[in-house]
């Protein structure tokens, strides 16, 4: 059997151009394209950006939200680092304040967490509501500045309205703090029957109402104002001092340190 003869090679593009060389066969095969990741790891940014080493030269003031985030989490996962996991939560709830309401059941639903880096999170801003509070024991609680300083970082992580006590002596100095109710995003209520019985039961001379909105405005409502002038007259009749009743909001243009006295407005 004979073989069937072979074509002739194509010539023409030389032809074309003498002295020139043109390849006709397959190209070789590119690399794929370079797709860039979805993060830079934490170790492979420069030495003062991150935020371990940021933090011992320039101090923790220095830290952003996020980058103070990740020194609780100190690792990210797979394209999430963990400033990356940081950011996402503050972006998800908003603020620091709305993240420190979460519980760990909620706060480790986030990518990359898990319940014992939740938990350590959750341990910190419960340190942080303690430490607040321990600061401001030793003051004298006869202006609201004292009162918010005392309470105003417990309340404001709350996410329900929630109503304590502040109980005193004869010079304004605290006794215990009590809660009286927990209710529901815009109202808590407590009768006075329950407000007297722990102004007696620890012998308090005055004391102080404070409760939260947890929307942020400190605008009394009607029951707030209702329920204040109940609990006055009843301290008339049993000759304890409500000293004020606070509550307490967020920050704005309008009210600074964020909380609404019924001393200071003339309203007790």
């Amino acid at each position: 059997m004979t073989s069937p003869e072979e074509p002739a090679p194509d010539t023409s593009t030389l032809a074309e151009a003498p002295g020139a060389f043109s390849y006709s066969g397959p190209l070789p095969a590119q690399p794929p394209p370079r797709v860039p990741h979805a993060s830079q790891r934490i170790q492979d940014l420069p030495a003062d950006e991150r935020p371990r080493e940021k933090m011992m030269k320039q101090g923790a003031v220095a830290l952003s939200d996020a980058e103070l985030l990740a020194l609780f989490f100190r690792t990210g996962m797979q394209g999430l680092s963990a400033i990356d996991i940081g950011r996402l939560l503050l972006k998800k709830y908003g603020s620091l304040t709305a993240l420190s309401r979460q519980p760990v059941s909620e706060i480790q639903k986030q990518k990359g967490l898990g319940p014992a880096k939740a938990m350590d999170l959750a341990a910190a801003f419960e340190l942080g509501k303690r430490l607040a509070r321990q600061e401001a024991v030793n003051l004298r609680l006869d202006n609201p500045e004292a009162v918010c300083q005392l309470l105003g970082p417990e309340l404001r992580a709350e996410p329900y309205e929630v109503l304590k006590i502040i109980l005193l002596t004869t010079r304004c100095t605290l006794i215990a703090v009590e809660e009286l109710s927990r209710g529901g995003l815009t109202e808590t209520i407590a009768h006075p029957r329950e407000v007297m019985r722990a102004a007696i039961l620890h012998s308090a001379f005055a004391f102080i109402l404070v409760h939260n909105h947890p929307s942020g405005d400190p605008t009394p409502s009607a029951t707030d104002l209702a329920m204040t002038r109940r609990i006055r007259d009843a301290c008339i009749l049993m000759q304890i001092q409500l000293h004020d009743h606070i509550i307490i909001g967020a920050p704005s243009d309008s009210r600074p340190l964020g909380y609404h006295s019924f001393r200071e407005t003339g309203m007790i």
